[in-house]
């Protein structure tokens, strides 16, 4: 069980931009609900919010829920069910973070994520040690497409650090660096002799 503050994260498909820095709303797939559900039941996310402002984007990712959740598919794998069950569908970001506030009575610290380092940028070391230290929950925001929205990313409580593995590509998947992002920020402290956290 992990100690600490309630992290929540999110994958916004809406407001993100396209590789001509258009905002558009971007598609839900398949494997970024499976995998990223997959990781947030590996590190005990409370929840993983998968934001679209489109209720027929929503109504698709829904159907498939309900299969994982309460069909075949879910006898089948339990396994996958109960990633599923952490899983919530909404509309909005605002719509998130009244719910969280609801849910624990603060309003969530916002975490952005990007490829791109920012003037205040915080490291996973120092946001690894507000999260064991905190109270507030913490809502991780994930972007599609090609980023987060700017207005989104300057009304963020942190900018996290972008994901660096020590060459001049960096171009992760979603689900890739959601998987990374959680580990380096809860995941155990294999680098510390006694593996205290």
């Amino acid at each position: 069980m992990r100690l600490g503050a309630p992290v929540y994260i999110a994958l916004l498909h809406y407001p993100v931009y396209n590789k001509n820095m258009e905002v558009i709303a971007t598609s839900i797939t398949n494997m970024d609900l499976h995998d990223i559900a997959r990781s947030a039941r590996t590190y005990n996310v409370t929840r993983y919010y998968l934001i679209h402002p489109y209720e027929p984007q929503r109504r698709l990712m829904q159907d498939i829920l309900e299969y994982w959740r309460d069909g075949y598919g879910g006898e089948y794998n339990p396994d996958r069910r109960e990633a599923f069950l952490r899983v919530a569908l909404r509309a909005s970001l605002a719509e998130v973070e009244d719910e969280i506030e609801r849910e624990t009575g603060f309003k969530p610290l916002k975490v952005t994520t990007d490829a791109r380092r920012y003037p205040n940028t915080v490291s996973y070391r120092r946001l690894r040690e507000e999260i064991r230290r905190g109270e507030k929950p913490f809502l991780i925001l994930f972007g599609t497409g090609w980023g987060i929205e700017k207005g989104v990313m300057l009304a963020s409580h942190y900018i996290l650090e972008p994901v660096m593995g020590g060459a001049d590509y960096n171009h992760l998947s979603v689900r890739a660096a959601a998987a990374i992002i959680l580990d380096r920020l809860l995941g155990e402290s294999w680098w510390e002799e006694n593996g205290e956290r």
